[in-house]
């Protein structure tokens, strides 16, 4: 057992209020498990089967839960969408695993279109490096929709370079209710955790118009029972007012981006029981990408005057707000707590920021056993040198210690625990 002693300050993860805040605790690990989390023991001894290490210039909190990754994305030019797609992809796929986890400090990820069943299963068998994933394998959209890239210059023929299908990964671009009924039931035979789909255009996609419309309604509602009747929830990207209000109306469960959503939307989200994912950062940021088209450019500015508010509004309705990055740009990987600086930036307190990104994350995405410092629960946690609760900031620059998932460091900054490493993976794969 390994007792991380006099911890100056630990953020629990069990709620946004200030109960969740500890000083001077004790965390108790024993192999992949928290054992207990208690008041300082002082008589507490190193000994045969119990280890202790001096905790009491460290800030701890559990690991971070990125409610919407893309792994399969490392940046959205064609460049790098060929390079993705390429059989070295996967290598691409494993830098990206890598950075999220060692230097972002997420220890599960939802990515919410791109990863197959396959990465999903490299990760679980320690063949990769990287946050444990629940995955969405496709993000649906219909022809000419926000999964639909292949821009204005398209041939008949062509793919869409965005998560072309393959094995393990149908088509994103589906037309139809019943054909979108079908497109579920695959996704859901190829081992999805949830089901993603557009109920908006999006901003970097390369042809669709923010004002337009993505699916029916009669689509949104037979996407949302086939997924239901799978035991799978169902996230949507949505962007405008009309695509919120359809994605409510017909069975969504978490309203991705919500750019538009005002305090009516707001109310009919609260009363049908939806989570909302803002990713505020990459809304904040993307219209400054000088290697987008001016096309995007300009949907990206236009989401982004608004977007705060939006923000602002459902934190004042109440409604239950995800952590989740969307990072699509290369300098996001790896630097996944920034979507919690933003998200006070946009005015929420510091405490919900991390429960939206902590224990409220885990319940949400069906990863109840991690997210929470508590006696059961997985040992995924973050060693700071710095008061990263109280300004998420803190972790650039060198504030962030140590990251443990299952019991095991991936830093090599606490001697004691267990540690992980590339060379670990080669013995792992070869023997």
């Amino acid at each position: 057992m390994l007792i991380l002693s006099n911890i100056r300050r630990l953020y629990d993860g069990a709620s946004s209020e200030k109960s969740s805040v500890h000083e001077n605790v004790d965390l108790c690990i024993q192999g992949e498990r928290i054992k207990s989390l208690g008041p300082h023991d002082p008589q507490a001894k190193s000994g045969t089967d119990v280890t202790v290490v001096d905790a009491s210039k460290w800030t701890v909190t559990p690991g971070l839960i990125d409610c919407h990754s893309h792994v399969t994305i490392t940046n959205l030019g064609v460049k790098a969408l060929d390079e993705v797609n390429a059989p070295t992809g996967l290598a691409m796929v494993e830098k990206v695993l890598y950075r999220t986890l060692v230097d972002g400090g997420v220890t599960t990820a939802r990515d919410i279109g791109g990863a197959t069943d396959a990465i999903k299963r490299l990760v679980n068998d320690g063949v990769f490096i990287g946050p444990r994933l629940k995955i969405a394998i496709c993000m649906l959209s219909t022809t000419g929709g926000h999964a639909d890239f292949r821009g204005p210059d398209r041939c008949h023929a062509s793919i869409t370079k965005l998560w072309p299908e393959g094995p393990g990964r149908p088509s994103s671009v589906v037309d139809g209710p019943w054909e979108c009924r079908k497109r579920v039931r695959e996704i859901a035979a190829c081992g999805a955790d949830l089901i993603k789909l557009c109920t908006s255009p999006g901003v970097a996609s390369p042809s669709d118009k923010l004002e337009h419309q993505d699916f029916s309604a009669e689509e949104i509602r037979a996407i949302c029972l086939e997924a239901d009747a799978r035991g799978l929830k169902v996230a949507a990207h949505a962007h405008s007012a009309a695509g919120i209000q359809l994605a409510i109306e017909n069975g969504v469960n978490d309203i991705q981006h919500m750019s538009f959503m005002d305090e009516r939307l707001v109310e009919m989200a609260y009363a049908r029981d939806c989570t909302v994912t803002p990713t505020s950062w990459v809304i904040s940021t993307l219209h400054e990408d000088a290697g987008l088209s001016d096309f995007v450019r300009d949907k990206a500015k236009r989401v982004a005057e608004v977007h705060a508010n939006a923000v602002d509004f459902a934190r004042q309705g109440g409604l239950r707000i995800l952590a989740g990055t969307d990072a699509v740009l290369a300098p996001m990987h790896g630097k996944n707590w920034m979507e919690i600086c933003y998200l006070i930036r946009d005015g929420l307190d510091p405490l919900r920021a991390w429960y939206g990104a902590t224990g409220l994350a885990a319940n949400e995405i069906g990863q109840g056993d991690s997210g929470v410092l508590a006696a059961g629960k997985r040992a995924d946690f973050l060693v700071s040198e710095q008061d990263v609760i109280s300004d998420p900031n803190k972790f650039s620059g060198g504030g962030l210690l140590e990251v443990v998932k299952d019991g095991t460091g991936y830093r090599g900054a606490i001697a004691e625990l267990p540690q992980r490493t590339f060379a670990d993976t080669v013995t792992k794969v070869l023997g």
